[in-house]
């Protein structure tokens, strides 16, 4: 068994609600999430932060957050895509990681509020996640920003649609993606690796909520083996933005992750794979309890980035 970092108990504690979630249906989830005091932590200085509603189709418009960091730019970008297993969670939720990731990479961040789930099932929240890319290089001289380059990254359910969107770009020969930042990402709905043996309940993200998710985002069985779904099970991984891939030690979501990284490093595709020893599932977003952890991270974020780009 791993070892489970002191912080991570504190973090398994503040959110031991987390596994009443799979009894509940997900508007009363919301609801409680909603009523949860706000996290008071310390503020990354920016220039500037922005919300603006952008259009994903023809009679639907979505939130997205620009964060710009301090100097004159034009500086490259980072569409940023929040977790929450498709059905909760939103821009709100990595506001402040978003902000860090702005001011230590010296990238304009845009976080995208995509279309939940069970109301906007699977394709939903990837067309929308597509979209936002696809206004991001069109107005990036807007934002004072360089459309050629651009980053795309998500933790958890973000980080699956991070890695969907490049392979969906590269399929459509869309926006050219400079990198992939994929924290802790779901990569594959089969929920039996040997990590979610190890780590299905206790954790904060118990297998059985990883089964609810899946359940409300998932039209029907067949979409779980979609690549734009489960990209694990691409038959292609060519071609493809270089990786860096964040998992945790204890998390039912590292073994795909991980399996993720290797794949992409089979192809031939630049990867750099980080576990964090000790840690659990959702520390990205809890600056509170994890500040050291997530600046170390976003630290090396910027190294790989500056790396690649």
């Amino acid at each position: 068994m791993a070892t489970l970092d002191s912080q991570a108990k504190l973090h398994v504690e503040m959110f031991s609600i987390l596994s009443e979630f799979p009894s509940m249906d997900p508007q009363a989830v919301r609801n409680i999430l909603a009523q949860a005091p706000p996290m008071e932590v310390e503020q990354a200085p920016l220039a500037q932060t922005e919300d603006r509603l952008i259009p994903v189709d023809p009679d639907t418009d979505i939130r997205i957050r620009i964060y710009t960091p301090e100097g004159t730019g034009p500086f490259p970008l980072f569409v940023y895509y929040h977790g929450g297993g498709w059905v909760i969670g939103d821009i709100e939720m990595t506001d402040a990681s978003c902000r860090m990731i702005a001011n230590r990479t010296s990238h304009v961040v845009v976080s995208v509020d995509y279309r939940l789930a069970p109301e906007h099932k699977f394709p939903t929240p990837v067309n929308d996640a597509y979209a936002a890319l696809q206004w991001v290089q069109q107005n990036a001289a807007e934002l004072n920003a360089n459309a050629s380059k651009i980053v795309v990254g998500g933790d958890s359910a973000g980080g699956n649609l991070a890695a969907v969107v490049a392979m969906k770009s590269r399929d459509e020969q869309g926006p050219a993606i400079s990198a992939q930042i994929l924290i802790y990402p779901v990569t594959n709905l089969d929920f039996n690796t040997s990590s979610y043996q190890s780590f299905q309940k206790g954790f904060g993200l118990d297998r059985e909520l990883m089964i609810w998710f899946g359940q409300h985002y998932l039209a029907d069985e067949a979409d779980s083996r979609h690549p734009y779904v489960a990209p694990l099970l691409a038959d292609d991984f060519s071609n493809l933005p270089p990786a860096f891939v964040i998992t945790a030690e204890n998390d039912v979501l590292r073994d795909e992750g991980l399996a993720y990284a290797n794949h992409l490093q089979a192809a031939d595709i630049k990867v750099e794979s980080l576990c964090e020893a000790g840690l659990v599932h959702g520390y990205f977003s809890n600056l509170l309890v994890f500040p050291d952890r997530i600046k170390a991270a976003i630290a090396k974020i910027a190294q790989f980035l500056q790396e690649v780009e």
